[in-house]
Formats: C-alpha cells, structure tokens, sequence
C-alpha cells in the first residue's frame, strides 16, 4: 500500500502535444514509484496513467502499469494479438525475458472510457490509499 503524499507536489507540464502531470511516492516499504498521466491536446483519447517504479540499487525507471486511450493500435507480440481499444499494460517477466519492454503486454478493458477513469482503475488496481474525488481532480488538467 502506499503512503499518502500531497497533491501539491504534482508538476504539470506542457511537452511536444500533449500535457503530461506527474508526482512521486514512497510506498510502506520504502520504495519509489512516480505517478504519470499524459493527454493528449489534440486527440481526447490519446492518454495514459502509468505507475512506474525507481529500484533503489538503479537509475532505470520500470513501468509496472499504464492504462492507456483508445487511439492506437497495440500487438502483444508473443501472443500475436492486436486490438484497437481502450487497453492496460503490465509488466511481465515474460516480456523482459524476451527482450521486450516489461510493459509490452496489454489487456483491454472496458472499466473506462477517459484519463479520469483509467486514473480511478489505476488507484485502484496498485493499492494507493483513497483520496477524496476533489483531491484526484487536482491531479487532471
């Protein structure tokens, strides 16, 4: 479970077409994770809510989720199954060992439909202690 941390410290920034938030957390144990969520300016479904974890003994940044839009296409290439939809990624030994990306493989999903939504599935997937709704509206942009 993670450890609450205020909504304060989130840093909003503008980058090449699309707004991107982020904020770091230190889970109960200790560890580091950062909370990204990226939309895009141009196309509303084009977003994403990644938790990501920093090892302590690394510079390297894992992705462990992301939720993304429906706006791309996306293959599991191991499993040679591609859909168009809205889809969550999750890391998997399975494609690290491959020599893949730890989150190359995705699921779709229909538990929601925007960056609010994937951003609700995501607390509530990774174990964050809730937060009030207002306090997760300052996180959007």
């Amino acid at each position: 479970m993670l450890s609450s941390s205020p909504l304060s410290r989130v840093r909003q920034r503008a980058k090449a077409g699309h707004k991107e938030s982020d904020i770091d957390f230190v889970g109960a144990d200790g560890s580091a994770f950062r909370v990204v969520l990226r939309q895009s300016i141009h196309n509303v479904m084009d977003f994403s809510a990644i938790l990501a974890h920093s090892p302590k003994s690394s510079t390297q940044v894992l992705r462990l989720r992301r939720y993304n839009g429906k706006s791309h296409e996306h293959t599991n290439k191991i499993e040679r199954q591609t859909f168009y939809d809205f889809h969550i990624h999750m890391a998997t030994e399975r494609y690290q060992l491959s020599g893949l990306r730890e989150d190359a493989y995705a699921e779709v999903t229909s538990r929601y439909a925007d960056l609010r939504g994937a951003f609700a599935c995501m607390l509530e997937d990774c174990g964050f202690n809730p937060i009030s709704s207002s306090d997760s509206q300052q996180w959007l942009f």
